[in-house]
């Protein structure tokens, strides 16, 4: 396959700072996701610079000798820039509403235009990259709504083509 991407969603972390690792769970859970995407083809990797993505990403860019370049704009969408005490109410409400921009946040539809000019700029003719990113990103990416979000796992891969048709991967356990 070329010019397409396999879309992965980090595996479970400790918190949702930047600089939450992953869990010790999860480490192992990331090394089992490089054995299954080893054989995928991919020839390039790009990820959020946040340590859970870019932890995931690394069993994966060792197994295949290849390096992660780091993107800002696959970071988590920052739905509000204060503690919401309902914030999964305001989640669904901001899929319902993709121009919904609460105080301190980011609408859906800035974080999808943002993520998909990172995707534009990763993009390799020349074959298939691997995208680490997070849960509400990729939801946005692939136009899931709360529901689609709310079934999304750590990890979780879906392969998009050029033609930005996603199918989800089937991952062994």
């Amino acid at each position: 396959m070329s010019g397409g991407f396999l879309l992965i969603r980090h595996a479970k972390a400790s918190g949702q700072a930047p600089d939450a690792p992953l869990t010790a769970e999860e480490q192992a859970q990331a090394h089992r996701l490089a054995s299954q995407l080893a054989q995928h083809g991919i020839i390039r990797m790009v990820s959020s610079p946040w340590l859970r993505a870019v932890d995931t990403a690394r069993p994966l860019a060792t197994a295949l000798g290849l390096s992660i370049k780091t993107d800002e704009r696959l970071t988590e969408r920052v739905l509000s820039g204060r503690d919401l005490p309902h914030w999964q109410t305001a989640l669904k409400a901001s899929f319902a509403l993709p121009a919904l921009k609460l105080p301190g946040g980011e609408s859906g539809t800035a974080a999808r235009t943002r993520a998909l000019a990172a995707l534009k700029d990763a993009e390799d003719p020349q074959g298939l990259t691997a995208i680490f990113t997070h849960g509400n990103l990729l939801a946005l990416l692939l136009g899931l709504d709360y529901g689609g979000w709310a079934d999304l796992r750590n990890p979780d891969v879906w392969r998009w083509d050029a033609e930005g048709l996603a199918e989800r991967v089937r991952l062994e356990p």
